[in-house]
């Protein structure tokens, strides 16, 4: 998934250009915005951890637990890998860059900024 906003060969003032950009970005923040989701991916700082060490330090259930996890996997933040019977989970952190990237992107003010084209005269 790339998230980079770039505004060089936007058209009606880059909305066309830049909506999978902004649902993609959406989805991530989205995904973080539950509070017990952005502690795992808090928790995922540190690196791998198995399903189980994250459901510890929760009063949820596994299956609520698993929930939240692919809600992660299925935003790009978190990577999964099944080793027997358990899942290990990580932080995707090229995707995690690239979030923090665009976001430093949309906060700016930039020559090629969409609030440029927009503008009425």
């Amino acid at each position: 998934m790339s998230v980079i906003i770039t505004h060089r060969n936007s058209s009606m003032c880059g909305v066309s250009d830049l909506e999978k950009i902004y649902k993609d970005m959406a989805k991530m923040l989205k995904a973080m915005s539950d509070p017990k989701r952005l502690r795992i991916v808090d928790m995922l700082s540190c690196g791998e951890l198995c399903a189980c060490e994250i459901l510890e330090e929760f009063h949820i259930t596994q299956p609520t637990l698993s929930h939240d996890m692919r809600v992660l996997v299925d935003a790009g933040i978190v990577t999964d890998r099944r080793e027997g019977k358990n899942i290990y989970y990580k932080l995707n952190k090229e995707a995690l860059a690239r979030m923090h990237q665009t976001l430093g992107r949309v906060f700016e003010d930039k020559p090629d900024c969409i609030c440029h084209k927009c503008k009425k005269v």
